[in-house]
Parts: C-alpha cells; structure tokens; sequence
C-alpha cells in the first residue's frame, strides 16, 4: 500500500489532533486554524538587546540592563502562554515532533532578517531530559528553521551532565546553574544563531553564547518560539488594550 494511502486510512481510523487544542484536525494540520487565531503575539516594541516587550524601543531594557549577556540580540515569536505554552508543551513533554515543523516555519517567517544568517545551531538539551523524553526540542526546532530560512543546522554544543535541569528553577537558580554548563564540540563558524523553545530568564541562551564566542564566534543571535513573560510585561500589554 503506498505511504500517502496509508496515511489516508490511519486518518480516517485514527483522525489526528491538534497539537494546541486536542481536537480532530481532520485536515492533518498540526495546529488548527482555531488555535493559529488564538495564538498570543508578542507586543511591540521591544528591547533591542533581549527582545522584551518594552514600553518604548530601547537598547537595553530593565530586564537586561547591567547584564553582560554574550548574545547580540534575542528574539521570540509569541507570549508563552495559551496556544503557544500548549503547543511547546507538546513538542517537549509529549514528544509530538511534528509540531516543530509548524514552530520552526512561524519563527522563520516572523523573525528579523537580520537575525537569520549563519549556521543554525540548537541549545543542548541536558542529559537527563534527553534520557527521559528521547530527543533534543530545541534540535528538531533548528532543523525547521533551517529549512525554512535555507540555512545550515550545526550541532555544536553539548550540555554538561553534573549540572541540574534549567526547569523549575527561579531566576537567580537558574543564572547560577547555566554558567559553566556547556561546551563546544565541533568548530564554530563566524556567524552563529541560536535556538531553543522559549527564552526564561536568557541564562541557557547567554551560557551557550558565552562559549561560542570563546570558541571563535563573532555573531551570536537568538530565537526561541515563546517568551515567558513577566508580571509587568502582561499588566503593560494588558493595558496597552485600554
């Protein structure tokens, strides 16, 4: 029976879902056009440097200020919250892979263009979550980006194993248990952008940064597909509604 058959059957049997909401996509698109709808943007404008939303544009928000982050510039999709949280949920914890090809278009056809050149590279997971879940997110993330922007995916990091798990940690945690937790493995191209699933505090982007730079990188960007995003950040958006 040809693939594209077999695919038809199971599709009648078994209809697929949609990865934000759990409901019969009976299409066979990974995110249904409901959710795409209800999907929180990240409001402009936004700091410069991390990517918060910030009340005017800015160089340096209060977020980043006074920190010596070794990234260029960061940049999110979406607010990490309803449909986004859901479908990254989906990716990480229940491993539906192919919502990564949906992620990875939207960050690429919404990021910056100037964010998008040089290799792709994905934050390494930590060990004990690749041993658990039997993939990397922000890797499959990557690799959908590169094919959207037709850039190269380079795995080029890895994650110290005697570090704890970035999640479930608070701010200062996690800025402390970041540093010192990766390291390079192959040779760094000049141009480097970054990518993971959402950016918390930016301590894993900036420690993955960190030894890019030391290893030879002059460019570092970063993307993620959702943003955490802070008490402020949501009264400022929510008023902003008013």
């Amino acid at each position: 029976m040809p693939n594209a058959l077999a695919r038809a059957v199971v599709s009648l049997v078994v209809p697929p879902v949609c990865a934000g909401c759990g409901e019969p996509e009976l299409s066979g698109r990974t995110v249904c056009p409901g959710c795409e709808r209800r999907i929180v943007h990240l409001p402009g404008p936004r700091c410069r440097k991390c990517g918060a939303p910030v009340g005017r544009a800015c160089d340096r928000c209060g977020e980043c200020r006074g920190r010596s982050l070794a990234f260029d510039r960061a940049w999110s999709a979406f607010a990490y919250e309803g449909v986004p949280r859901r479908l990254v949920a989906a990716l990480k914890s229940r491993g539906t892979v192919a919502v990564a090809g949906f992620m990875g278009a939207v960050i690429a056809d919404g990021a910056p263009a100037a964010l998008l050149r040089g290799a792709v590279v994905p934050v390494p997971a930590h060990p004990r979550r690749s041993r658990r879940h039997g993939f990397n997110q922000a890797a499959a993330l990557a690799r959908a980006i590169g094919r959207a922007a037709g850039l190269p995916v380079v795995d080029l990091l890895r994650r110290e194993g005697a570090s704890a798990p970035q999640v479930g940690l608070e701010r200062r945690a996690r800025l402390a248990n970041a540093r010192g937790s990766v390291r390079v493995v192959a040779q760094v191209p000049p141009a480097v952008v970054l990518v993971d699933d959402v950016y918390t505090t930016g301590a894993t982007i900036d420690a993955c940064a960190q030894v890019l730079r030391d290893a030879g990188a002059t460019e570092v960007m970063a993307l993620t597909f959702a943003r955490a995003m802070r008490l402020r950040d949501t009264e400022r958006r929510v008023a902003g509604r008013h």
